[in-house]
């Protein structure tokens, strides 16, 4: 029996999931966007088992009318449209998912998720998303937590400008990330950490890092963990002295103030290009208590771009697509609760990585047709205790 779902959404890693879910042969899709080029490259790219529809996705009415008959809604929009298709698939008894990092918008989707007949399953994909579930995980093995570090960069493979940077997905989601107060648990105590702050350096496999804080990536977590954990904390990874140039931006030249977000924007995309060679870097340290010893666990791993059906999809695009659906496909086959609000770290690793999308993580292809990584794809997954 194949699975109606609506996505809205064409961009980069709109695109994606097209790739992923059409070719599976078990969902029938509709794709929505309001830019007629986005939809013509969806048709162009031949995706079987899809239609596309021209809309206005900010339009309320519009947006509960197009969803109207979806057992499923996917949200490839940015954060501040997930209000409005959320409440919309709530009205139209379809299950909910979207890629945002956006703390706000996520307090919404939980508020709708308390009395409906549908899941609601926001903030799937990378960070948040499965940093979540590897970090829970890691965590499950331990009798008492102290520190969970959480880790993940979308980077280039090759850096050739000041920043050490490439625009890899969402404009507007990586300055909300870059700007946005943060959360973390500081000696058992949630609170608010202040964004680009408390860098650190550490190097993975002979490369230099570093990291900072951003917001959004620990997804539900902190709320997951409160009771359990000293010290929880996420930050973004990059190549060294991007964070000094970021803050120069955001700081000093005060782009990152909500009215002058947009020209941040403009500079980024006018200047930055965007690439599809790069590297997603994931990261989870965790210390704490195990049969009566301090000890560390570490999990880490590299993932490139690879052909994928034929098209050669970014890490970013791949490993935030894979996200989303395999947790579409674990609601959908029963695995995950089919009503309230779903968390990202509600799902076992075991199930995620033996999901077929989820496999991409895994360190290889799904089983099925269609799926086949490029020669140059380099994955490394390691897994330590310390």
């Amino acid at each position: 029996m194949t699975t109606k779902l609506i996505l809205l959404g064409a961009g980069k890693i709109g695109d994606a999931i097209l790739n992923l879910l059409s070719h599976t042969g078990d969902y029938v899709l509709t794709v929505a966007d309001r830019d007629p080029q986005r939809l013509e490259y969806v048709k162009q790219a031949g995706f079987p088992n899809v239609t596309t529809i021209l809309a206005d996705i900010s339009h309320a009415p519009t947006v509960t009318k197009l969803i109207s008959g979806h057992d499923v809604t996917l949200s490839a929009c940015p954060y501040f449209l997930t209000p409005v298709i959320a409440a919309a698939a709530k009205a139209a008894h379809s299950h909910y998912f979207d890629l945002t990092e956006d703390v706000e918008s996520t307090r919404f989707v939980k508020s709708l998720a308390l009395d409906s007949s549908t899941a609601f399953v926001p903030q799937c994909g990378l960070a948040p998303g499965f940093i979540s579930i590897v970090a829970n995980d890691v965590a499950s093995r331990f009798e008492q937590l102290h520190d969970v570090k959480m880790r993940v960069g979308a980077l280039p493979t090759f850096p050739s400008n000041a920043l050490k940077y490439n625009l890899t997905w969402s404009t507007d989601g990586l300055i909300n990330e870059y700007c946005n107060p943060c959360e973390a648990i500081v000696d058992g105590v949630l609170r608010e950490t202040s964004p680009l702050e408390e860098l650190e350096h550490f190097s993975l496999d002979g490369v230099d890092y570093e990291a900072f804080n951003t917001s959004g990536g620990l997804g539900t977590l902190c709320e997951s963990l409160r009771d359990r954990v000293q010290n929880l904390d996420y930050k973004t990874v990059r190549y060294p002295g991007h964070r000094d140039i970021i803050k120069i931006l955001v700081r000093d030249l005060q782009l990152g103030k909500l009215e002058r977000r947009p020209i941040l924007k403009e500079v980024l995309e006018t200047s930055i290009p965007i690439t599809k060679q790069d590297v997603v870097l994931t990261f989870v340290s965790v210390s704490g208590m195990r049969d009566g010893r301090l000890e560390q666990e570490t999990y880490a791993q590299k993932t490139y771009s690879q052909q994928v059906n034929g098209q050669l999809l970014s890490a970013i695009q791949l490993t935030t697509a894979a996200g989303i659906c395999a947790m579409v496909d674990l609601v959908v086959t029963g695995v995950l609760p089919q009503s309230g609000f779903v968390r990202q770290e509600q799902v076992t690793l075991a199930d995620f990585l033996a999901n077929r999308f989820g496999q991409f993580y895994a360190g290889h292809a799904p089983a099925h047709g269609g799926f086949a990584p490029a020669s140059n794809t380099d994955f490394n997954k390691l897994k330590a205790v310390a």
